[in-house]
């Protein structure tokens, strides 16, 4: 693997590059470092890397060391798991802004492996780095813990929302949900038939006939390559008919 890109720090001129970059970052609203200000930013003596990963790259292995955590900047990641036999299930995404791989900050291994869906940019922020902030900063322990409650609550809706009701419904879910991470286009991602199935526990060939009702239906256009337009309209129209079924 070629060594990773980093941003080099050392102090430069008033402000050093690492501070600079947190501050213009377009996502730092609602990223971790949002919760610091500017003076915070300044205290950040570590490398922070910058990494641009294409489709089905694997950001972190289940079970391997956790000695990062990761800003999503851009994209959509999945979050997948194999039982024994190998049967494989995806058990969440993240999208733009959340903070992923927070086991690292309990020194545990990550529990899932997290794969790429799309194009992602993230930022990998060494432990050390967060255990070195947390000492100095009271706002940082809260947001911290406001982003672990915040993947619990993710996690618990998804088992909730994809995991009950008939095959059609969980799939129309899955949809509303991500409608929540559309690209620049307003396109979202779309799964390949045999992940459909993986997340919501369907056979590839219930999943695939599915898709072709709801592209009948006009919920959703298929676009090359692995992507879609949805009908918001028409896809609430679609969930409230299922649900009232």
């Amino acid at each position: 693997m070629p060594p990773l890109p980093v941003i080099a720090l050392y102090r430069q001129g008033e402000r050093h590059p690492q501070a600079q970059a947190c501050a213009a970052c377009e996502v730092r609203s609602t990223a971790l470092f949002g919760a610091l200000d500017d003076a915070a930013l300044d205290r950040i003596h570590t490398h922070i890397a910058s990494l641009t990963l294409e489709p089905e790259t694997t950001v972190y292995d289940r079970g391997t060391a956790g000695l990062a955590v990761y800003t999503l900047r851009s994209g959509v990641v999945r979050f997948e798991r194999s039982n024994a036999r190998g049967d494989r299930r995806i058990v969440r995404l993240a999208g733009r802004g959340d903070l992923i791989g927070q086991e690292a900050l309990l020194q545990r291994p990550y529990t899932d492996e997290a794969v790429a869906c799309t194009p992602v940019q993230l930022c990998r922020i060494p432990r050390t780095l967060i255990d070195e902030l947390t000492r100095g900063e009271n706002t940082l322990p809260r947001a911290l813990m406001m982003r672990w409650q915040s993947a619990l609550d993710a996690a618990e809706a998804w088992v909730f929302d994809l995991s009950t009701g008939p095959a059609r419904l969980r799939l129309l879910r899955l949809l509303r949900r991500l409608a929540e991470h559309t690209d620049e286009a307003g396109l979202i991602w779309l799964p390949r038939r045999e992940d459909i199935g993986a997340m919501l526990d369907m056979t590839v060939e219930t999943a695939s006939r599915l898709v072709s009702t709801l592209r009948r239906e006009g919920v959703l256009e298929l676009l090359p390559p692995r992507h879609a337009r949805l009908d918001l309209a028409a896809l609430e129209a679609a969930t409230r008919r299922a649900d009232e079924g």
